[in-house]
């Protein structure tokens, strides 16, 4: 088996946003993906997905982060239109306050059903929702560089985005209760640091003939090369409830792999922590979000995320300046200053202890900077 990287000579975005299906009046998860289905017949960028109370909106190929921000918002007010007269509601964060994951209905496509019957009860609890983020690259060998080096900032993004600190009618204590709940899957989590471009081909011929996945589809870690589309996905972050969060985590994102394929192309060797540098990080960005002290060397030296954030931000500069998204991920400091969606839902919980409200806030937040048709 032969994989190829299909490139992209620039680096264009497509955005996956994974959306709650909610009855209007208890504000809980309900199955409506068919219904939602059946009414946007024929818009290939409306797909269900493992449970029929989750809907998936993606984009088409977006030139730069302004493309995506008119592509999300016209998409997103004709589905909220089409939701309106289905009397259905959306948000869209990283999981639900109080939905039961054993009443949610599987969706019933044969690879999901596959999914349930090989993982079982890890499987049966993705009750979770996220934002899928893709980058073009040129080359396979260009894609596994930019992948290993994006580890290290996996945690970054993970903070920023942390928006599930509720599950099954509990307070977890985490800020992402999402990562840790797709982490029981085979190959979701962390990825496996490579060498090149052929020893992912040898990773994939390996499991596929081992029948342990039948595609790239099935490969879930938090960044991963896709050949089909010549990109790199960034699939670490939690769902973030508004229009201008998800823009500025996109624009930060692009940014990010622009700057970081402008240096492989230089020469120069690409910043990589350790892989227990890594797991340590992205455990405490999942735990405390951007309040967390991150590792950044081998001797254990601590800095506040949200200072490394800023300075990260500062260094990306000249690149968003250059892609013409600078404004656009100067909204990056905008979710430090008023705090990442964790904490503006338990914000919420600590003043009024009704998950309901939560999810109310939760509800209008995804309508921000989108005008619904009439």
């Amino acid at each position: 088996m032969k994989l190829h990287f299909n490139g992209s000579p620039n680096p264009t975005l497509g955005v996956e946003v994974e959306l709650q299906i909610l009855d209007p009046e208890s504000k809980n998860l309900v199955s409506g993906a068919q219904q939602i289905m059946s009414a946007c017949e024929g818009d290939d960028h409306i797909k269900p997905e493992l449970i029929q109370s989750t809907i998936e909106l993606n984009t088409d190929v977006c030139s730069n982060v302004s493309a995506v921000r008119m592509d999300l918002s016209e998409r997103m007010d004709s589905l909220l239109a089409t939701c309106d007269k289905l009397d259905y509601e959306l948000a869209c964060v990283g999981t639900h306050p109080y939905a039961k994951w054993d009443e949610q209905e599987i969706t019933p496509k044969e690879r999901y059903h596959q999914l349930i019957d090989r993982c079982q009860w890890p499987a049966r609890r993705l009750m979770i929702f996220g934002l899928h983020v893709h980058v073009g690259v040129p080359t396979g060998e260009k894609a596994i560089a930019i992948f290993n080096s994006l580890s290290t900032f996996l945690p970054h993004l993970l903070a920023l985005s942390s928006s599930s600190p509720f599950f099954d009618d509990n307070i977890t204590g985490l800020a992402s209760t999402r990562v840790k709940i797709f982490e029981t899957l085979p190959t979701a989590g962390l990825p496996y640091r490579l060498l090149n471009w052929a020893e992912f081909q040898r990773f994939m011929i390996t499991l596929v003939n081992a029948k342990a996945i039948e595609s790239v589809r099935e490969v879930w870690w938090d960044v991963r090369p896709h050949p089909g589309f010549g990109t790199i996905e960034l699939r670490v972050c939690d769902g973030l409830p508004t229009l201008d969060e998800t823009v500025a985590i996109t624009a930060f994102i692009q940014a990010l792999v622009v700057w970081l394929g402008e240096q492989y192309d230089e020469g120069m060797y690409l910043p990589v922590h350790r892989h227990w540098i890594v797991r340590e990080n992205k455990w405490r960005a999942c735990r405390w979000s951007i309040d967390a002290e991150i590792i950044t060397d081998e001797d254990g030296n601590l800095k506040r995320l949200s200072e490394d954030i800023y300075d990260l931000l500062e260094t990306l500069t000249p690149v968003s300046k250059r892609l013409g998204s600078h404004d656009e991920m100067m909204g990056i400091k905008d979710i430090i200053e008023v705090g990442p969606s964790y904490k503006r839902q338990l914000g919420i919980f600590k003043e009024t202890g009704d998950l309901r409200q939560v999810m109310e806030a939760n509800i209008r937040e995804l309508r921000e900077n989108i005008k619904v048709t009439a």
